[in-house]
């Protein structure tokens, strides 16, 4: 494509050379320079790609994009622009196509709950024949394939790469994990969303390669609301006021509130065999009793959202309850179904607060045991390890102490950090240093009624050791250790 196609929606100046010029490719990593790109320099906190522009020189780029002087006596194009994310954003949108057009888009905002609302949006709308595509903190879901990225919301190079392949692929839908330093930082720019959502707001993401202060995080995530039709709007939040004061879309609002378009009563938990999850009632603009396939209360208002956002586009009931009752979302509360009496979960808990925050959630299901198993991450704070295992030791039953990604430290000596905690409790726990050998002694000291959760890898499917990455998928092991049971119930002895 010419250059001064790719720019058409710029404002721009050319500091040398020509636009005239045809190019292949977009780049905004030097280390991926070739012949016939356009190298994006992007300013980021830890780093400036105006820094290794010369690098990009040198391996034979047709053009920069620039917004600070580059001194070079090379043959080339050099545009300055006033804003160089804004231009990745452009550009990326013309070379592929504009795709958003082609698509039914929705994006989600707030500090807690969106990777799960995008799961069960997903869900409906595939219950519902509508085949979708995801981005967030999984990485990039078309189909069965799942492409990684560095960020919850990619550079937006790679979202209109994968909305363009999601439309290859068949898709009418995408959904998107819009945190506040992707809307910040012009990733999803170019695309007016048919739909947002926004969650929650609450402490989070201050610091200094972060937001500055929480009015700032604030006003990151109301940048959706001057960028979509139509806003799906959490009614009981303190922020609401505050974050649409300057939107521009229609708004629909869910919540406990009785002023709510979509109104949650009568919400309880439910638990049955292969099952743990909630139940809630829906009035208002729509009526329905919903059973919701992920455990804890707050799962009520991420489904809540999931059924206004689908109701808005006129989503059959019968689609948006199988989709609530048969959710899965990978590494978050996920249960791995068994023939016995017992529940068997996958979660990324990693820390103290989202460890207690899933404990908290599952002793409420009132289990004869909860049992947990977890490990610390090595090269971090050793602070982390002592307050997982004061919470661990507080809420279950049984801590099940192994490896986690020990990188380059002894797993022994993480696991003695992680005993400093649990020891200030009066909690019970087992060492199994080896993670597999943990997961078997789980299983196979099962009890009926247990609540057992594999805590730390969650949607991870590798173990860092000694700065290699070996592949483990915490499914697959499990999967190896029924096996040879032949799919008969494990036998154990009660206490």
């Amino acid at each position: 494509m010419k250059l001064e196609k790719l720019l058409s929606s710029l404002s721009y100046e050319i500091i040398k050379g020509t636009a005239d010029i045809e190019i292949e490719d977009i780049i905004y990593d030097s280390r991926k320079a070739i012949k016939g790109t356009a190298f994006v320099c992007l300013k980021g906190f830890n780093t400036d790609g105006h820094k290794y522009a010369q690098d990009a020189i040198e391996k034979g780029v047709s053009a920069l994009i620039v917004s600070d002087e580059v001194k070079t006596d090379a043959d080339i194009t050099i545009i300055k622009v006033e804003n160089t994310r804004s231009a990745l954003a452009q550009m990326s949108t013309e070379l592929f196509g504009n795709p958003a057009k082609e698509l039914t888009t929705i994006a989600i905002t707030g500090t807690k709950g969106k990777t799960t609302t995008v799961a069960m949006i997903r869900s409906i709308l595939e219950c519902a024949g509508i085949k979708t595509g995801t981005i967030g903190t999984l990485g990039i879901v078309i189909g069965d394939k799942i492409y990684k990225t560095a960020n919850t919301t990619p550079e937006s190079y790679e979202i209109q790469q994968a909305m363009r392949k999601m439309v290859k692929k068949g898709c009418t839908a995408m959904v998107i994990e819009a945190s506040s330093l992707g809307l910040k930082n012009h990733r999803t720019d170019c695309i007016n969303f048919d739909y947002g959502i926004f969650t929650n707001f609450s402490h989070d993401h201050i610091g200094e390669s972060e937001h500055p202060d929480m009015q700032d995080y604030l006003e990151s995530k109301a940048i959706l609301f001057k960028n979509c039709k139509k806003g799906i709007i959490n009614i009981d939040d303190e922020a609401t006021a505050e974050l649409l004061k300057d939107s521009v879309c229609d708004v629909v609002t869910y919540g406990f509130n009785e002023n709510a378009d979509f109104c949650a009563s009568n919400d309880k938990l439910l638990a049955r065999q292969g099952f743990i999850g909630v139940h809630f009632d829906v009035k208002g603009k729509k009526e329905l009793s919903a059973d919701v396939a992920i455990p804890g209360r707050f799962s009520v208002y991420n489904a809540l959202a999931a059924t206004a956002l689908c109701s808005s586009m006129g989503i059959r009931d019968e689609y948006i309850l199988k989709g609530l009752e048969t959710v899965k979302v990978k590494g978050r509360v996920e249960v791995y179904p068994v023939k016995s009496n017992y529940t068997l979960l996958i979660d990324y808990a990693h820390n103290a607060v989202s460890m207690e925050n899933v404990l908290t959630t599952l002793r409420e299901y009132k289990p004869h045991r909860l049992i947990t198993m977890f490990g610390a991450g090595g090269n971090r704070p050793k602070a982390r390890r002592y307050e997982m295992g004061e919470v661990s030791g507080r809420l279950s039953d049984l801590s099940v102490i192994t490896e986690d990604n020990s990188r380059f430290e002894d797993v022994n000596d993480i696991i003695a950090d992680i005993k400093v905690g649990i020891d200030k409790t009066d909690g019970k726990y087992v060492i199994v240093p080896n993670r597999v050998d943990a997961i078997r002694y789980c299983i196979e000291n099962a009890q009926p009624g247990d609540i057992i959760v594999l805590a730390g890898k969650g949607h991870e499917d590798y173990q860092e050791i000694k700065g290699v990455k070996y592949h483990l998928d915490e499914r697959e092991v499990i999967a190896d250790i029924l096996k040879p049971q032949k799919d008969e119930d494990i036998i154990v002895t009660e206490d």
